[in-house]
C-alpha cells in the first residue's frame, strides 16, 4: 500500500553561540564562538532536524517566510519544498544568508522523510559505500607550534586519520617552516594537508607550492580567493604533481560548482550541506562532480554530511573539523565516532541518526 501523505505543518529553528575551546584563526579571519542555528520541521507525527552555521539572523528566516512557503507540502517530497524555498527568497538574493537557512531546513526535510518510511537516510537515497574516511582539521594560525603537533597527531594516532589539515597564510613567509615542523610530527605514514583561505597572492601560492611539496603535501586549498577561477587554474596547471588544489566550500548554488568545474579551477571539489541547499543541494553537487570526473570532499559537520557522503560515487573524503566535531559531540546524540579513519552511519537509527539535545543546548541559546 502506498503511504498516505504526510503534510508539513511547522517550521521553527533557534540559534545558539559556543563558545571556542581557545581562540581560533586561519588566514583571514580569527572567531572565539561559533554560531549554530538548529531547525525543525514537523510533519506525520515526526520532526525532522537540520542545522547550519551561520548568523542568528536566519531564524526569523525560517520561521517566517520559509515556514509559509513550505507549510502543506508532502513530507514525503523534499524536492517540492526546496524548490518553493528557492523561489521565496528570490529577490532576498538566494546566495549567503538565505542559502543557509534552506540548507538547515532542507536537512531537517530529508530526515523527516527518513523517519517517516523508518529508513536510515543513507538507504533513502542510496549508498554506495558503508563508511567514509576523515581527515583531521583544524591546525590555527594562532596555535603555537606545541599546540599544533598535539592537535595533527592526535588525529593521527587516536583518531586513524590518513591526512591532516593546518591552516596558513597568517605570515606566508613563515608556513614552509611550521608545515615542516607539523609534517615531523605526523611522520611518514600521514598526509599534510594545508588550507590559505585564500590568503596569497598567485605568486606566494606559487613559491610556497615548491616549499611545501618538500614535505609531501597533498593538498593545497583555497590557495588564492576561490572566486578567483584564473588564479586557481593557473595554480593547478603549475603545482607540484604531488599536490591537489581543492575549493568550493563557500559555494552556495550549483553555478557556483559548474563555473568553478568549467574552468578547470580544482583537482578536488568541496561542498557544504550546511551552505550549498541541503541534501538537496549536495546531490546536485554530487552529479556535476560525477559528470566533471572531479572528486568530491564534503567541508566540516562531519556528522551532518555522514549520510549524503555514502550516497556520492566520487566523495573522497569528509573534513573532521575540530570546532564543528566540538559542538556536534557536545549537542547532538548520534554524532560519529571515529574508527581507523572513517566514520559510518548507525543504521540502527532512523533519519541521519542525530538527535538534539535541547537541555545541554540552552545554556547557549542567543
Amino acid at each position: 500500500m502506498p503511504r498516505t501523505q504526510a503534510p508539513i505543518t511547522k517550521v521553527t529553528a533557534r540559534a545558539y553561540t559556543i563558545p571556542t575551546d581557545k581562540p581560533e584563526a586561519d588566514g583571514t579571519f580569527a572567531w572565539d564562538s561559533t554560531t549554530l542555528i538548529v531547525a525543525h520541521v514537523k510533519g506525520g507525527g515526526q520532526t525532522g532536524i537540520g542545522y547550519t552555521y551561520t548568523h542568528g539572523a536566519i531564524v526569523a528566516l525560517i520561521a517566517g517566510k520559509l515556514n509559509e512557503v513550505v507549510s502543506g507540502i508532502d513530507a514525503l517530497d523534499p524536492p517540492v519544498a526546496y524548490a518553493a524555498m528557492q523561489h521565496a527568497v528570490r529577490n532576498m538574493g538566494r546566495q549567503g544568508l538565505a542559502a543557509t537557512a534552506i540548507s538547515a531546513v532542507d536537512t531537517a526535510l530529508w530526515d523527516l522523510k527518513a523517519k517517516l518510511l523508518n529508513l536510515p537516510l543513507c538507504q533513502l537515497l542510496g549508498r554506495v559505500r558503508n563508511d567514509v574516511p576523515i581527515y583531521g582539521s583544524g591546525g590555527f594560525t594562532n596555535y603555537t607550534i606545541d599546540e599544533l603537533k598535539e592537535q595533527l597527531t592526535g588525529w593521527v594516532e587516536r583518531d586513524g586519520c590518513r591526512w591532516v589539515k593546518m591552516k596558513i597564510g597568517a605570515n606566508p613567509e613563515d608556513d614552509p617552516t611550521r608545515a615542516g615542523k607539523a609534517k615531523v610530527a605526523i611522520g611518514e605514514h600521514a598526509t599534510l594537508f594545508i588550507d590559505a583561505n585564500g590568503a596569497y597572492t598567485v605568486k606566494q601560492a606559487l613559491a610556497n607550492a615548491e616549499a611545501f611539496a618538500a614535505y609531501n603535501v597533498g593538498w593545497f586549498e583555497e590557495p588564492v580567493s576561490s572566486d578567483d577561477l584564473e588564479g586557481l587554474r593557473l595554480i593547478r596547471e603549475r603545482a607540484p604533481a604531488c599536490m591537489d588544489i581543492a575549493a568550493g566550500e563557500y559555494g552556495y548554488e550549483t553555478d557556483y560548482y559548474r563555473n568553478m568545474l568549467s574552468a578547470g579551477a580544482v583537482d578536488v571539489l568541496q561542498a557544504d550541506v550546511s551552505r550549498c541547499g541541503g541534501v538537496t543541494g549536495f546531490l546536485q553537487i554530487v552529479a556535476l562532480a560525477d559528470a566533471h570526473h572531479i572528486d568530491l570532499s564534503g567541508h566540516c559537520a562531519p556528522s551532518l554530511h555522514l549520510h549524503v557522503a555514502c550516497a556520492a560515487p566520487r566523495l573522497r573524503h569528509l573534513e573532521w573539523f575540530h570546532d564543528h566535531v566540538r559542538i556536534e559531540h557536545m549537542l547532538f546524540d548520534g554524532a560519529a565516532v571515529p574508527k581507523d579513519g572513517r566514520i559510518a552511519p548507525d543504521l540502527a537509527r532512523f533519519g541521519h541518526g542525530l538527535v538534539f539535545k535541547e537541555k545541554d543546548a540552552e545554556r547557549f541559546a542567543a
